[in-house]
């Protein structure tokens, strides 16, 4: 149970005046929906403004509070298109423009009355031989209103919101904080000089202050910390069953080739693993196309020697079905049944199913997060795996653990490298094993770069390699056309390519039918279509040997690890591949050097840590992924920084410090519930 004292942190926003069913829906956008998550939604910058007794004394592009009159209102003569402007001026007679867009303009002619002096904080720009301050961002009556907007929080808004607006929501919920118990080691605590909790969320949303901003990050990965190491530690607790294979079923795989010593030492370290009476919980990590499903289904095949079933979890349909297809074929020597388990699955088909793992008839099921919902049981399951790691949440790997009759073993796999220094906050709670060896006779994936102008000459090239009978991927990293940004669409690429190549070109992305998206995925599979026009939806696991090109659109909108990704798709047969990364004319410093590490590199490990390199502050692993892998508060250089300090932190409370039922412990479970790594709590006896 959550701890009372953490309650009104956890009351829902409409508690907030102010706050409606209209106001509820881009709150939620934001994940706004908790007074807790106002208090902990931080500002992504401060405007520092100077007050200023004329224009006079502004610099242009200097953010200024000053006092001017209007004389005048001007309206477009386009009206609702064009700009809306009133003429002010100051003290001194320079005359300024305060200019407005759109339904912006009736709230100029209410604020703005001429003759009357206004105080009007914004950015001092020229447009012509004009100052202006285009949407200024507070109008007042008195100056006195201004002088807590010197310095003032910039906060991430959705459609519907304002500055003003959210920042007064923020400012209730911060009325709202308990005070709580200290849950920081004394000695860090007092080292640090950071302050207590309740004080660094209010200075956090003052000013730029590193110490609170890193405090309240430290509790982030300390409570992430302390729950990894809660479920390892539980792990080692339980009793799980040793599973020793007799290699009866190992001995009858004929592989189309010799597996490499990183596949080798991967089985023979999950071997011993299994061995053991202790849990396995062991991450597979591995470069695009080293190898992790032939490691996946030996282990799997050590868990059905044994005498018991195993499970793999996909995180899309579309996944699934490509790995049930691919361990059904290379275990077809071995007569293990092999089973299929998707939302999809209706009627006695799903009975089928259920019977089959409840008897054990069925040795291996595949699935996605159908596999484990409450209506599906096991004979004995032994060991499972879970693909794409990242895309779960531990809450849910522990959820398919409990359906053992004893606690089965559990091998995660990822073919998303993860730089060694981050390797601790995402996977603290398993062994690793690295396939870092490509298996022998793979090419190098030929990568080039093109501006995006040149898109015409690439649908030319796409004609002639086509008309090899090989096949092709065309990603576009937007499904519909965007209003605000200039974002090649798959939709728009799809219905121009359909006209070049007709029938030989099928679409797949996130937002269409299931049936629709596995029926053209299906025809590409099979080589019925030529071309797959899509959205990283096909980041992972997709493979057709036979498509040896891929056109990637916007191609510097992508994280360098999500284009290594992508590439992965190609270059899985004997022929060679080619990677072509359509690029905007406007290119960062960091869109350059992204392009080219990806263009000189196929080295997925070696691209991890320069993707890590030059997102600094931003997420860690290419675009957000869904499950617990992201942390809402702490920065990269905060993780880098802090983590260490954290994880030792937690290691201290559980050995030295009595765990969770000693002083400290008891904040320390505050802690947890606070940030929801509660599946900590839940893993201890009485929890």
């Amino acid at each position: 149970m959550r701890p009372d004292i953490l309650n009104p942190l956890f009351a829902e926003s409409s508690t907030l005046d102010g706050v409606g069913p209209k106001l509820s829906k881009p709150l939620e956008k934001l994940g706004l929906t908790r007074i807790k998550d106002f208090a902990y939604h931080l500002p992504e910058r401060f405007v520092t403004r100077r007050a200023i007794a004329d224009l006079d004394e502004g610099a242009e592009g200097e953010q200024v509070i000053v006092a001017l009159t209007p004389t005048e209102h001007r309206a477009s003569r386009n009206p609702g298109r064009g700009p809306y402007r009133v003429l002010a001026q100051d003290d001194a007679g320079n005359i300024c423009a305060l200019t407005y867009f759109g339904r912006a303009s009736y709230t100029a002619k209410k604020q703005l009355p001429v003759g009357e002096k206004r105080w009007i904080a914004g950015r001092l720009d020229r447009y012509g031989d004009m100052l202006q301050i285009v949407h200024p961002d507070h109008v007042e009556k008195e100056s006195s209103a201004h002088l807590a907007r010197l310095n003032e929080p910039v906060y991430r808004l959705s459609e519907g919101l304002t500055q003003p607006r959210v920042a007064g929501l923020i400012a209730q919920s911060l009325e709202h904080l308990p005070e709580l118990p200290e849950w920081i080691e004394p000695g860090q605590f007092d080292q640090s000089g950071w302050p207590i909790w309740r004080d660094a969320l209010h200075l956090a949303h003052k000013s730029e202050h590193d110490q609170a901003r890193d405090r309240l990050a430290y509790d982030e990965l300390l409570a992430n910390s302390l729950a990894l190491l809660l479920v390892k530690a539980e792990g080692r607790r339980r009793k799980g069953q040793a599973l020793k294979g007799d290699r009866s079923l190992r001995a009858k795989l004929t592989l189309p080739f010799e597996m490499t010593g990183a596949q080798k030492r991967s089985i023979s370290e999950i071997e011993g693993d299994l061995q053991q009476e202790a849990p396995m919980l062991r991450l597979l990590q591995g470069d695009v196309g080293a190898g992790k499903t032939v490691v996946a289904l030996a282990s799997m095949l050590i868990a059905v020697e044994a005498g018991t079933q195993a499970a793999m979890l996909a995180p899309t349909e579309i996944l699934a079905r490509q790995h049930f297809e691919t361990l059904r074929q290379m275990a077809a020597p071995t007569g293990v049944e092999v089973a299929l388990l998707t939302g999809r699955a209706k009627g006695k088909e799903r009975e089928s199913i259920l019977m089959g793992l409840l008897d054990g008839s069925i040795d291996i099921l595949v699935g996605t997060h159908a596999i484990f919902q409450d209506t599906v049981s096991y004979k004995d399951l032994g060991l499972v795996v879970i693909d794409e790691q990242h895309r779960f949440g531990v809450a849910q790997r522990l959820a398919l653990a409990g359906k053992g009759k004893r606690a089965p073993h559990t091998l995660a796999m990822t073919a998303t490298p993860i730089p060694r220094s981050l390797t601790l906050a995402q996977y603290g709670e398993m062994d690793v094993s690295r396939l870092d060896e490509l298996p022998p006779g793979r090419q190098a994936i030929e990568t080039l770069v093109f501006p995006q102008g040149r898109s015409d000459e690439m649908v030319a090239a796409m004609g002639r390699h086509l008309a090899t009978g090989q096949q092709a991927y065309w990603v576009c990293p937007m499904v519909r056309d965007s209003e605000v940004a200039d974002i090649a669409a798959a939709e728009a690429r799809y219905a121009e390519l359909k006209e070049h190549f007709g029938e030989d070109v099928v679409l797949v992305h996130g937002q269409l039918h299931p049936e629709v998206k596995d029926t053209n995925m299906e025809r590409f599979a099979s080589g019925a279509a030529k071309l797959l026009i899509a959205t990283t939806v096909i980041e992972v696991g997709v493979d057709v040997p036979s498509a040896t090109l891929m056109v990637i659109e916007q191609a510097e909108r992508f994280g360098l690890a999500q284009l290594h990704q992508l590439r992965g798709r190609v270059g899985r047969g004997s022929e060679k591949s080619r990677c072509i990364l359509l690029r905007g004319d406007e290119l960062s410093e960091t869109g350059k050097k992204r392009l080219t590490y990806v263009k000189d590199s196929q080295d997925g490990f070696y691209l991890a840590e320069k993707d890590l390199e030059l997102r600094g502050g931003g997420e860690l692993l290419g675009t957000r992924q869904s499950g617990e892998a992201a942390f809402r508060i702490a920065n990269l250089e905060q993780v880098q920084k802090l983590l260490p300090l954290a994880h030792a932190d937690a290691r201290l409370l559980i050995d030295r410090d009595g765990g969770l039922t000693s002083p400290r412990g008891e904040a320390a479970r505050i802690l947890l519930y606070l940030f929801e790594r509660d599946w900590g709590v839940q893993l201890l006896r009485g929890g």
